[in-house]
């Protein structure tokens, strides 16, 4: 007997979700060597003077300096989830997510050295992974970094890679996007079992915790490396646009899963 199917005979249906998720996990499962490594170029090639194509290589470094730190927050975060999950289903499931964003962390690193190293780094992102790394609750860890910040990251991948064809970039991404797509489907489903029994109190210290994390996540979203700062006015209006479309999705991600979401305070978001 497998160990999945030793868990799921005690709770067949309640634990179902997560566990089918770790299967998706391990169906999907990819080897950093796999992506086309000197068969195409890293990042898309600048044309125009050496001066341009600088400024385009810095854009790209700019762009890969953020994944990267993003996964190297995500390698710990994920590493606590299993932790401190006291689930033996969910502990199957981290084992994948930790294997998945040291694997991300793995390719970025190789990706950077490749582009001429890091760029400047996102302060606003380490004070979310400090954040989210000291919640007091695992229902809190679990809502910020699968239902909340994984599926932030989605779209974002699919963008850089619309932005990115026909090289490493683009097919990394490509993973990537599947890979968080089951993260969060699998916070969310781990998420509905870890409310069905919770307390008022509980749930109400997910709303305070949204509150707190928020305005950072603002701060996050429409901050700009030196290296895009040139690009920042221009994008502002509809970086808040979308922006306000991802709150609204967290505010009714967080409703379906049976939270009271009148306590939230939306951010103002001038454009």
């Amino acid at each position: 007997m497998s160990a999945e199917e030793a868990v799921t005979q005690a709770e067949p249906s309640r634990h179902a979700g997560v566990l089918r998720f770790y299967e998706l996990a391990k169906r999907a499962e990819w080897q950093v060597r796999d992506l086309p490594w000197g068969e195409l170029p890293p990042v898309p090639e600048g044309k125009g003077s050496p001066e341009r194509q600088a400024r385009r290589r810095d854009v790209w470094r700019s762009v890969i300096t953020q994944q990267l730190q993003a996964d190297e927050l995500a390698v710990e975060m994920a590493a606590q989830l299993f932790a401190l999950a006291p689930h033996p289903e969910a502990k199957l499931y981290y084992t994948t997510m930790v294997q998945d964003e040291s694997r991300h962390t793995e390719a970025w690193l190789k990706l950077i050295a490749l582009v001429g190293g890091t760029a400047e780094r996102d302060p606003y992102l380490d004070e979310l992974a400090r954040m989210t790394l000291g919640a007091d609750t695992l229902e809190e860890k679990v809502f910020q970094m699968q239902v909340f910040f994984e599926r932030l990251i989605i779209p974002k991948f699919r963008m850089i890679a619309r932005s990115s064809r026909g090289t490493v970039l683009e097919d990394m991404c490509n993973r990537l996007a599947v890979d968080d797509g089951i993260h969060h489907g699998s916070g969310m489903a781990y998420e509905r079992v870890l409310l069905e029994n919770a307390t008022k109190k509980t749930k109400d210290r997910l709303i305070k915790a949204a509150n707190r994390l928020l305005p950072v996540f603002v701060q996050h979203e429409l901050w700009r490396p030196r290296e895009r700062a040139w690009m920042g006015s221009a994008m502002r209006t509809a970086d808040v646009a979308r922006l306000r479309q991802e709150i609204e999705n967290g505010v009714r991600m967080a409703q379906s899963l049976g939270l009271d979401v009148s306590g939230v305070e939306l951010p103002r978001l001038a454009a």
